[in-house]
């Protein structure tokens, strides 16, 4: 058998034997042969054009995929930052939730391909075709889309804070509630009377104008209808690029579909757990970085090892969570209820936790380098050899908090709590002596 024909029937045998395994990640199978050579991957993709191609998660972070044929392939929450897809077919495709940061993607072929909630921050995609692509919700911050054709485009909720969408077409698209498109560059591209504004009003000419941008008359038609696919892995082997499931499915949601459903709509996902108190959240591992989370009930899930780097957890509940060894490096966490959370060894660098109940937590090893942790509440904390290198705990209440072993060179105590129960980094209970030389209160008999 020639190396062509040992392809096929590799990524064949790969398909067929993935389809009996847990639809929790990508075929290995698949991958590999991907990323082994495009030329032949290509080849492979004619001779099956209905083939699945199963890449769920899947890490093809720095790849080069300059021409590969992905049309239709399943790429929901996969990993493409950096890589180099250059001209790539990849129309039809589902990359909801993909990270695509920083890709080099000039003339990419994305028409029709849901991108929902991908972030694309900084990507090069001038020339891209994204015609009747669904991109709602997608962070397009710093995104170069030159020349790019985003016809009948769905841009609802999309970040757009210095996009360059020069001469770019926008005939059609649906910019609804989009952000910072005042902030985007649109010299010359092309709006219509069926361009949909932030304001839901339709584009004019008076506003191209004001913007920069050329506008054209068309027959006036109703806004495109888009699905919002809900990826779940029961779908997964059998309907990879086109998955239509409504979002009633939240309600019966297993573990391994948790995470897709929660960014998906945090809003749905915090009424299902209202009715399902008893539901095991699991999430381990979990890569839910920048994902906007304000006010998601997360509470008693085991998160474990998730990343959660910039994410908006703003008063978020995660009382009672296993967040072991999890990555909050820059995360919005203010007035998070995190009591009773196990946080040992978590990256909380720079995080932002002001007014935040931390109450009962172990942070014990945890990273805490110049978090802002002002009106926190720490009572009765284990930071047990946390660093707390430039912390801020102004105004924090430290009573009986346990900062034994603890790094806290350059911290901030002003007017922090502390009580004879809370342990000094020596070893020692706090005494008056110490929190008035360090800015803060020490509290004898709490009412």
């Amino acid at each position: 058998m020639n190396r062509k024909g040992t392809l096929i029937a590799t990524i064949c045998f790969g398909l067929v034997v993935s389809a009996g395994n847990s639809a929790a990640a990508y075929d290995t199978v698949t991958l590999n042969a991907l990323k082994k050579s495009v030329v032949e991957w290509n080849s492979w993709r004619l001779a099956s054009p209905a083939a699945n191609i199963d890449l769920y998660k899947a890490v093809l972070e720095d790849a080069n995929l300059s021409e590969a044929n992905l049309g239709g392939a399943l790429l929901v929450r996969s990993d493409l930052s950096g890589s180099k897809l250059n001209r790539a077919n990849l129309k039809g495709a589902n990359l909801m939730m993909a990270f695509i940061k920083k890709a080099d993607m000039k003339g990419t072929d994305l028409s029709g391909a849901c991108l929902i909630k991908a972030n694309m921050k900084g990507s090069f995609m001038k020339e891209a075709i994204f015609r009747g692509a669904n991109l709602q919700g997608a962070n397009l911050r710093w995104v170069m889309l030159e020349e790019a054709d985003m016809g009948d485009a769905n841009l609802a909720n999309t970040v757009l804070f210095e996009a360059n969408l020069e001469n770019a077409n926008l005939k059609g698209a649906n910019l609804k509630d989009a952000v910072f498109l005042e902030q985007a560059r649109l010299e010359r591209a092309v709006l219509s009377n069926n361009t949909i504004l932030p304001s839901g009003d339709r584009a004019t000419l008076r506003w191209s104008l004001l913007h920069n941008a050329k506008f054209v008359r068309e027959p006036e038609r109703s806004p495109l209808a888009y699905t919002t696919p809900v990826f779940t892995p029961s779908e997964k082997k059998e309907s990879h690029g086109s998955l239509t499931a409504p979002s009633s499915l939240i309600s019966g949601s297993k573990s391994n579909e948790q995470p897709a459903l929660v960014i998906e709509d945090v809003e749905s996902w915090n009424r299902m757990r209202r009715t399902k108190k008893d539901l095991e959240v699991t999430m381990k591992e979990e890569k839910l970085d920048e994902s906007s989370l304000k006010g998601v009930n997360l509470q008693g899930a085991t998160l474990s090892g998730s990343s959660f780097k910039s994410a908006s957890l703003d008063e978020a509940n995660l009382a009672g969570a296993n967040l072991s060894n999890v990555n909050f490096h820059k995360a919005d966490m203010k007035g998070a209820h995190l009591q009773g959370a196990n946080l040992q060894g978590a990256n909380l660098d720079r995080a932002f936790l002001k007014e935040a109940d931390l109450s009962n937590t172990n942070l014990s090893n945890a990273v805490l380098f110049g978090t802002i942790l002002t009106g926190a509440n720490l009572q009765n904390a284990n930071l047990e050899h946390a660093s707390l290198f430039e912390a801020d705990l102004e105004g924090a209440n430290l009573e009986g908090a346990n900062l034994k072993g603890a790094n806290i060179t350059d911290a901030n105590f002003k007017n922090a709590s502390l009580s004879p129960l809370t342990t000094l980094p020596s070893g020692k209970p706090a005494t008056a002596e110490w929190a008035t030389l360090n800015g803060a209160k020490f509290i004898l008999n709490r009412k």
